[in-house]
């Protein structure tokens, strides 16, 4: 099937009035979980209203599930200058709690994203540990990548990125994903056997432009930052360059294609993470850090199962 654009007009706006929703999680019974910086998460109904729950603290970021169903939390509590761990909730006890606060030596101060594999390794990114996160979008390789494993040992897999954001996990768990806000690039990982990860490499080309001090003003549309990433059924890898309002996906062969792109950001406002859902995992979900709603649409393919929908 062809990787078709997706017309901005073909987007509802859902969770009117939430508050910094960056991601969005869907559990394999179809509910529906959003960031909100007002609590933990935030539960979206599908007559578009939502119900807040767990306390408020720090910045609920990336969001995702393991098979139990409790939801991840990675807290970016480096945007209110706050500690950034990696937390969880059970949405059926209402149970929160923190998992890791520090790992290697080093306090959590701006986990981003968690993924969770069939083994239930949970591997998140830690963007940095500059003072403020803007200060982190000069460059400084100060980012890296940890797994908390099922026996409970954590360890930093990866250092010396550039801003590490979103994660995607490979079909066949051979390939961690990983977005390099800083670098305008996605970087893989091959997973090695007990919760690890080998070198890096580049996957697909940069992705765009990044404005540097002292530099002419980029236009917007070609600004590269690179944020959440998601796979698709195909093989596809879905990249979000909130910036640039718009959404591209590197192919199997390393070609890019621009899935979706709204100038104007009127709709499309910064998006920052795709998720999808549904009988058919075609319902898609788009998370921001600029819009106070959630957008879905229906995708031309199919989203690949997470470990918690299979």
């Amino acid at each position: 099937m062809s990787l078709a654009p997706i017309p901005t007009e073909a987007f509802a706006k859902l969770a009117l009035g939430i508050d910094r929703p960056e991601d969005v999680v869907v559990g394999k019974d179809g509910r529906v979980f959003a960031s909100d910086h007002q609590s933990a998460v935030a539960e979206i109904f599908p007559d578009g209203s939502f119900k807040r729950m767990g306390p408020k603290g720090g910045a609920p970021n990336g969001l995702n599930m393991d098979r139990e169903g409790r939801i991840i939390i990675a807290n970016f509590g480096i945007y209110d200058r706050e500690p950034g761990p990696l937390e969880r909730l059970d949405p059926r006890t209402g149970k929160h709690e923190t998992l890791l606060a520090e790992v290697g030596g080093k306090r959590l101060t701006s986990s981003n994203y968690p993924i969770v594999d069939t083994a239930g390794n949970i591997w998140c990114a830690n963007s940095t540990h500059a003072e403020t996160w803007p200060q982190a979008l000069d460059g400084r390789p100060d980012g890296f990548i940890f797994v908390l494993r099922p026996d409970g040992s954590a360890s930093i897999e990866a250092e010396g990125l550039k801003f590490p954001n979103g994660l995607a996990i490979a079909a066949d768990e051979s390939w961690l994903y990983c977005a390099q806000t800083s670098g305008a690039d996605v970087m893989r990982f091959p997973i090695r056997p007990g919760g690890r990860l080998g070198a890096g490499e580049r996957y697909g080309p940069v992705l765009g432009k990044l404005q540097r001090p002292g530099e002419p003003q980029h236009d917007a549309s070609e600004l590269g930052y690179t944020d959440g990433v998601g796979m698709d059924a195909e093989g596809n890898l879905w990249v979000c360059l909130p910036a640039a309002n718009k959404v591209v996906a590197i192919k199997p062969d390393l070609s890019v294609v621009t899935v979706f792109h709204d100038p104007t950001g009127e709709t499309i406002n910064h998006p920052t993470n795709v998720t999808w859902g549904g009988a058919d995992l075609k319902d898609l979900y788009i998370g921001s850090i600029r819009a106070d709603y959630v957008l879905k649409a229906r995708s031309p393919v199919a989203g690949q199962p997470l470990a918690h929908q299979v």
